[in-house]
């Protein structure tokens, strides 16, 4: 029986919200050789340094933007794996339109070529922003009208028929899904249209109080992100045939508004006040966005299941680590 190639693995944006939380999982998978973590600048690569601690990962500096330095990583690592998640998310797209569109348009080709010329498996992110107005808001279907209203929706929506191309074309084994609003206690938010559901813990446990930027009644998907975490790790552990989908899945866990969150952290026994100042450009955003997905299609192509489908839970599980990370905080800056 031939031996099982190791993986060695290349994450792009290693140290945002995603990256910082994948790195690890990656890192103690046993069939992992290496880790090559990709950051913007030295100020990312120390964050990266200090909150990851194993042999297996390697840190270079890249601009995803630069085919010639993004080539020479991949091919100097043989690399076989790849996780492209660096990009500029909704938010941060709208104030600098011209900057996400060309980080978020050219590294994803320049991720392409990588992958189309050394044969490399590759994950990419897309998000549930590449919907429009004219998508169904409820239980979305896998394949509805998509006309997004933002740069960063444009983006993911022309990176899926990228992705798709690249697929048909150079049979580049490209898998992706499309995310909800992300939410976890370890990394800050990061400049989404849903940080508001990651911000809110924050200040319910420090201050007892929340301004949410968006109306009360806006419903949104989201996720837990160790959900997150193993829905790429499940689908780049898949077989290629089962992906029957080269643009985009959808997947899906729990889907609320801002006032089912705010009863939910009432509802853990703290004492909790929030009030409602909205922000024209977010609201704009998220009333693009659709309320729930279906995933039906990533649950019959490769298993997609996740472990935390209720609001209650997710709500309990923030507060619990999230204070404990806080009051050691604390008691660094005391002492």
């Amino acid at each position: 029986m031939a031996e099982k190639t190791l993986e060695r693995i290349l994450v792009t944006g290693a140290a945002g919200q995603i990256g910082s939380e994948l790195i690890p999982a990656l890192c103690e998978k046993e069939d992992t050789d290496i880790v090559v973590a990709t950051v913007l600048n030295d100020k990312e690569k120390k964050y990266l340094e200090d909150i990851v601690k194993s042999d297996k990962l390697s840190i270079e500096i890249l601009d995803v933007r630069n085919k010639d330095d993004f080539d020479s990583i991949a091919k100097e690592n043989d690399i076989n794996g790849m996780y492209h998640l660096a990009g500029i998310l909704s938010a941060k797209g709208e104030e600098n339109p011209y900057l996400a569109c060309d980080v978020n348009v050219n590294g994803l080709l320049n991720a392409l070529e990588v992958a189309r010329k050394y044969k490399i498996k590759t994950f990419w992110a897309s998000s549930i922003a590449a919907f429009g107005p004219d998508t169904p808001k409820e239980k979305t279907p896998q394949n509805p009208p998509m006309h997004p209203t933002t740069m960063y929706g444009l983006n993911k929506l022309w990176g899926e028929q990228l992705c798709e191309y690249y697929a048909k074309n150079y049979d580049v084994d490209i898998r992706s899904v499309r995310f909800p609003g992300i939410i976890s206690y370890k990394t800050l938010p990061g400049g989404g249209t849903t940080d508001y559901a990651v911000q809110i813990f924050y200040d319910a446990l420090k201050k007892g109080e929340f301004t949410c930027p968006l109306d009360k009644n806006t419903r949104l998907p989201m996720m837990y992100m160790p959900d997150a975490i193993k829905g790429m790790i499940d689908i780049m552990n898949a077989p290629k045939g089962s992906i029957k989908v080269r643009t985009s899945y959808n997947i899906g866990a729990v889907d609320f508004t801002p006032e089912e969150l705010e009863s939910a952290i009432k509802n853990s026994g703290r004492s909790f006040k929030m009030k409602y100042e909205i922000n024209k450009t977010l609201q704009r955003i998220a009333d693009s966005w659709v309320d729930s997905v279906d995933d039906s299609k990533a649950r019959e192509d490769w298993g997609w299941n996740p472990e935390y489908d209720i609001l209650a839970t997710i709500c309990y599980d923030m507060l619990y680590h999230l204070s404990k990370k806080l009051h050691l905080e604390e008691r660094i800056i005391k002492y």
